[in-house]
């Protein structure tokens, strides 16, 4: 099993045609994952990479059945993009680009929180990618070999690294989340979490945050309070930003004492979860509390 994509997703890639979205929809069929086609206004009826482009989401869903979106979209179009998936009806929806205002973004959060049975991830994700089934954003998908660990990260290079260190200690990948690194984003860690929490083919979890903001220990105080049912690794970026400052993410900013890196690791540890300083350490722990 997986959680958000698989094998049977039908996928169509927002800005289909441009530059960014060319070059990843081809690493994406070229990775096996079925993309169905693509939307580029003003272009429905051509093809591109094989693929038929549509002039909007609602002709995509019609003609295609896309039940999810990946939208490599200008950051002046992309919450207008992300509407218009789940308006029609689009279930999974993976918002790749970077830099949205946040104006844009807290109606977007608005208008999506009010649909039923949609989810967004992202933006400013590397995406979701259920390996060797489907491929849904721009991570490099031979890192990622099958198996039963999933992987929850706000980091996109993070992501990589923990999963080559899995592969690498023998074990494998269910799905990868890299839910963003925007203050205002779809999918929570939390949530994210508690997708792989409750697939039955998750035997554990490694949790990547970072500093800034509270989803980490909201995720962490849902873990514990779910009963600790899986063991969860955590680690958690930015051991030594200066306070104020944003580092990388445009969420990764220390506002408050609970917003350190020390603050949450002590937090993650205290749910019980398994907390390395180093994310050279991810894999061991790993290979640790499923031995």
């Amino acid at each position: 099993m997986s959680v958000l994509v698989n094998k049977d997703s039908k996928i169509i890639v927002q800005g289909f045609t441009g530059s960014e979205g060319t070059f990843h929809a081809g690493q994406m069929i070229d990775y096996g994952t079925n993309v169905v086609g693509g939307v580029t206004p003003g272009k429905g009826g051509q093809e591109h990479l094989g693929k038929p482009v549509f002039n909007t989401v609602v002709e995509a869903v019609e003609k295609a059945e896309a039940d999810t979106s990946i939208i490599f979209v200008p950051p002046a179009f992309a919450a207008d993009a992300i509407m218009e998936s789940a308006e029609a009806g689009i279930k999974v929806i993976i918002c790749i680009t970077e830099g949205i205002p946040v104006a844009d973004m807290t109606k977007v959060k608005a208008y999506i929180d009010a649909k039923e049975d949609c989810t967004l991830v992202g933006p400013n994700c590397p995406g979701v990618i259920t390996p060797e089934e489907a491929k849904v954003g721009i991570m490099p998908g031979f890192i990622f070999k099958k198996g039963r660990v999933g992987i929850v990260s706000k980091s996109g290079t993070l992501t990589y690294e923990a999963a080559d260190q899995v592969v690498k200690q023998g074990y494998g990948i269910t799905t990868a989340i890299g839910i963003g690194g925007d203050p205002i984003i779809g999918t929570t860690t939390k949530e994210a979490v508690e997708l792989l929490m409750n697939d039955e083919e998750t035997d554990a979890i490694v949790m990547i945050g970072e500093i800034g903001g509270q989803l980490e220990a909201e995720a962490a105080r849902w873990i514990k309070a779910d009963g600790n049912r899986k063991p969860v690794v955590g680690f958690i970026a930015g051991q030594t930003a200066p306070a104020g400052r944003t580092m990388g993410h445009a969420g990764a900013i220390v506002g408050g004492a609970d917003d350190t890196a020390q603050a949450k690791m002590k937090i993650l540890a205290e749910n019980g979860i398994h907390v390395v300083e180093s994310p050279a350490k991810i894999g061991e722990m790993v290979a640790k509390v499923l031995a």
